[in-house]
């Protein structure tokens, strides 16, 4: 048995390593994985668009042609609903009302799409995940927590506080064209300035501010039965977030952690017994 394991571990490396250059054309077939192609094509635009050697990017496509066979194999999909409650769950997790988060997001993305279809990747990974680990992956304590809290407080910083002007109006319609031209602030819109100690502000709140480029309004939310939106003129300070505010966040980023790490195990273990090819 550890004979074939080194000669499969050996094939596979003689297959990145030099094998490669048998291949003539640019479009020509280079290897094949459970009989599923990969170019020479392929390989050199995975060089260029990951910035990475030819050895990683073989490494690269022969993990996801299997992850890929593993996802059909099992049927696995995810549909809108499922992307949604996805969602919903993110932005829970950071203290958001849905509909916040989804503002916040649409500034990152100015094509939203590109980030639907990365929460459902990651929901079709998580279900891959809960298909082949039956219960195998330990789900992370609340000591689990607290550790990663402490050795990755960088991680959770935060202004002490938040120098903002205030807009906020009854009127949405008056208060976007506002923030559009703030040198005419319409009637019906009030202006105040305020300091925000970030102690004293909810989770929604401290999310938005950190997720607010100095110079720049925050997308606008509802408060007091008003329409607001902030524009954030200065942060002051730095300060690690209470614990019990990013608990939700911490415990998605270690089980995603844990679930990339066991993928990754796993497909070391399906090279070994993976059908792959080289096509001269």
């Amino acid at each position: 048995m550890k004979k074939g394991i080194i000669m499969n571990k050996l094939f596979l490396s003689l297959i990145i390593s030099s094998s490669l250059s048998f291949a003539g054309m640019i479009n020509g077939i280079a290897l094949t994985v459970n009989d599923e192609p990969i170019t020479l094509y392929d390989i050199e635009k995975t060089m260029q668009v990951n910035k990475v050697g030819k050895n990683e990017a073989v490494g690269y496509l022969v993990d996801k042609i299997l992850y890929d066979q593993l996802v059909q194999e099992n049927n696995i999909t995810a549909d809108i609903f499922d992307v949604n409650d996805y969602i919903e769950k993110l932005a829970n997790a950071n203290g958001m009302d849905l509909y916040t988060f989804k503002s916040i997001i649409k500034q990152k993305y100015p094509d939203y799409s590109v980030f639907e279809n990365e929460a459902k990747n990651i929901v079709i990974r998580q279900k891959l995940v809960q298909k082949i680990v039956k219960g195998q992956l330990t789900v992370a304590t609340q000591e689990d927590m607290e550790l990663h809290y402490e050795k990755n407080k960088n991680d959770f910083l935060t202004a002490k506080s938040f120098e903002v002007v205030q807009y906020s109006s009854t009127n949405k319609a008056s208060l976007i064209k506002t923030l559009n031209n703030p040198l005419a602030v319409a009637s019906d819109v009030q202006k105040a300035n305020l300091t925000l100690d970030t102690q004293n502000l909810p989770a929604q709140m401290q999310y938005l501010l950190n997720e607010t480029k100095p110079n720049s309004f925050t997308p606008i939310f509802t408060a007091n039965k008003q329409f607001v939106s902030l524009f954030l003129v200065r942060k002051n300070g730095t300060t690690a977030l209470a614990f019990e505010s990013v608990k939700g966040k911490i415990f998605n980023e270690i089980m995603s952690t844990r679930e990339k790490k066991y993928l990754k195990d796993y497909f070391e273990k399906q090279k070994l017994t993976a059908d792959i090819k080289i096509v001269r």
